[in-house]
């Protein structure tokens, strides 16, 4: 059995007369940058996350990046995780900021709330949490902590679409939100797109501007912006997606719960665990085990495409040697780094194909 890590192919299949139908229409009309597809998406999207913005950009990057730079001043510091996708952090810096690294809670992989009083300082401004693999970092004492110390919250919600933290969706809790729609994520475009979310007006204003260079009227520059617009095919794609987006997320829980049931009682394996009160939407099943590189290397021979995310934590990798951090700093990061793999996940996964998944780490496990 030959099973894909993602299969996007098997999504397309489901759904290609509709997207066939839209991007026909965006040619027709010509709406290549922008325009009416785009401003359709982006009144859909804010709907759905529940804000009164979505601004659409031509990638999750820009997204993380201008939602930071709406907020701070170059130099400010904003604080953030070291177990993400690197876009997160270079984000912060080309939008003038100084990366501060907190550890996370080894239970979720995402930030854990009471390391921000250490790693808060005078000059720091925003707080960066991740919501990581589909799960909502708990959001509540890192709101209440931003609101005593007069700091901003933008969430990175890249692979959270459709998650839930106490009958709020991520993307809507903090000062804003960044979201990537990269093809694999669970709201996927065909190519690179973005957006923020926010219910700020100057927030808002800012970001409307800055993605095209600047100016809300042609030829009427305001500041130096920079191109970062949502193409018209996208927006198209991801107003078709949209309205799936709820079953597919069903779809994962699904498979999500049938590898648990798999898994229970299999020593040697970490399964996600949820917190209470939160909507999970496993943009990722990752799983945590001892011998990762080899597990993976078993898995590949039996047709299982695996990935690991993320194999090195930010704060030793090369790009990051002038922030002076060194290894033992991040404990847990560390740790869960080293053990973590991800299994494959998508909502066209059969009940069959996850069980020959499950199976066949259980036969490592129990060799090992």
């Amino acid at each position: 059995m030959n099973i894909p890590f993602v299969d996007l192919r098997a999504q397309y299949q489901q759904i290609s007369s509709e997207i066939h139908s839209e991007l026909e229409k965006v040619c027709q009309n010509a709406s290549f940058v922008l325009g009416p597809f785009v401003k359709t998406f982006e009144e859909n999207f804010a709907k759905f996350i529940g804000t009164k913005f979505a601004i659409g950009l031509n990638s999750g990057t820009a997204a993380d990046q201008l939602a930071v730079q709406a907020l701070i001043q170059p130099g400010d510091e904003v604080i953030t995780t070291p177990n993400t996708f690197i876009a997160t952090t270079e984000a912060i810096t080309a939008a003038g900021g100084k990366i501060v690294f907190v550890d996370i809670k080894e239970d979720t992989y995402n930030m854990d709330p009471s390391k921000l009083e250490s790693g808060s300082t005078l000059k720091t401004k925003v707080i960066v949490p991740i919501h990581l693999y589909g799960q909502p970092t708990d959001m509540d004492p890192i709101m209440e902590f931003a609101r005593e110390n007069g700091v901003y919250v933008v969430e990175d919600a890249a692979q959270a679409h459709g998650a839930v933290y106490k009958n709020r969706k991520a993307g809507g809790i903090g000062d804003a939100a960044a979201w990537s729609f990269y093809p694999g994520k669970n709201l996927g475009a065909y190519g690179e797109a973005g957006a923020v979310t926010t219910n700020s007006d100057e927030i808002a204003d800012f970001i409307f501007k800055y993605r095209d260079h600047g100016s809300s009227e042609k030829y009427i520059h305001e500041f130096e912006g920079y191109n970062m617009r949502m193409e018209g095919i996208q927006g198209a794609v991801l107003n078709v997606k949209l309205k799936y987006l709820e079953e597919w997320t069903e779809r994962r829980r699904h498979n999500a719960q049938l590898y648990n049931a798999f898994f229970k009682n299999t020593e040697g394996v970490v399964t996600p665990v949820t917190l209470p009160e939160v909507r999970h939407v496993y943009h990722l099943y990752v799983i945590r085990v001892q011998n990762r590189e080899k597990l993976q290397q078993h898995l590949s021979d039996r047709g299982i495409s695996t990935g690991f995310h993320y194999k090195f934590p930010l704060h030793l990798q090369k790009a990051y040697k002038r922030l002076g951090y060194k290894a033992g700093d991040f404990p847990i990061t560390e740790k869960v780094m080293s053990e973590i793999i991800s299994l494959p996940m998508y909502p066209e996964l059969t009940s069959e194909q996850i069980e020959y998944v499950a199976d066949s780490v259980i036969q490592f496990i129990k060799k090992c």
